[in-house]
């Protein structure tokens, strides 16, 4: 019964993949995204013990890299489409939590105890009818005070401040962190967001199918081989595409710096 159903799901997903190829129907690409949803499911499991975002949030990752997978999906080349989906599914996860990751790192045994203590000192606070102590907790986790204490500290350390902050100021009342710290690297940002709009837009102006390669190889991490067997090509054809497309884009982002002078 299982693998009549697992089939009937299959049939019914490839055939909505025709349709979406045709006409990109809204309401046909939700149909999908149901369809394949235990793709992004598996990918946020899996992640999920690797980093400390929430289930809901990785699910929320996933689903974008399934609808770049839906819109990009090519019936005619005759691949499984779950073999496909899955490098947008991981590639736009990875790119999430790299963006997300902190400067400070903290040990792997440290965010599994950070975890543990979550729930230590819930139990205690309900069994001591009050905030337990540095020493109680760290006694329950079975480490020393001098650990748990370090652990605290990174766990500090590691959250990000806002500049919004409000911070006592004698002279001028209350303040704002962003007020205190010289902005010197505002110009800089300024520039890279600009560089990555100019990227964008000059990504569009490429051919789908070099766009497509050069999407596959930087932003989701596949190699060249890997990405000739997913598009039916020949590693010699990525190859050269990489090099061509490099190259115009170069091209088209040196021309819009000129023209911006």
């Amino acid at each position: 019964m299982s693998t009549t159903s697992n089939y009937e799901l299959k049939s019914e997903s490839l055939q909505l993949l025709r349709e979406y190829q045709q006409i990109a129907c809204p309401q046909v690409r939700n149909r999908l995204v149901e369809l394949n949803f235990g793709l992004v499911r598996r990918e946020a499991h899996h992640w999920m013990n690797q980093c400390n975002e929430s289930y809901e949030d990785l699910l929320q990752v996933g689903s974008i890299g399934l609808i770049r997978a839906i819109e990009r999906f090519d019936v005619s080349k005759g691949h499984a489409f779950s073999s496909f989906a899955i490098p947008y599914i991981r590639g736009e996860i990875q790119h999430y939590l790299r963006d997300k990751s902190p400067s400070v790192r903290i040990p792997r045994r440290w965010q599994a105890l950070q975890r543990k203590a979550v729930w230590v000192m819930r139990e205690l606070h309900v069994e001591l009818n009050r905030q337990p102590s540095d020493l109680e907790i760290a006694a329950a986790l079975e480490i020393s005070l001098e650990e748990w204490q370090e652990i605290k500290l990174a766990g500090q350390n590691r959250s990000l401040l806002s500049l919004d902050a409000p911070i006592k100021d004698e002279d001028n009342g209350t303040s704002s962190l962003a007020d205190l710290v010289p902005d010197t690297r505002y110009r800089s940002f300024q520039l890279a967001q600009e560089d990555q709009i100019r990227l964008q837009l000059a990504l569009t102006q490429l051919e789908k199918r070099t766009r497509q390669i050069l999407e596959f190889v930087f932003l989701y991490d596949l190699t060249q081989k890997e990405t000739a067997e997913r598009l039916g090509i020949s590693a010699v054809t990525v190859s050269r595409r990489v090099k061509k497309g490099l190259d115009l884009l170069q091209r088209l982002m040196g021309g819009s710096e000129g023209e911006a002078e």
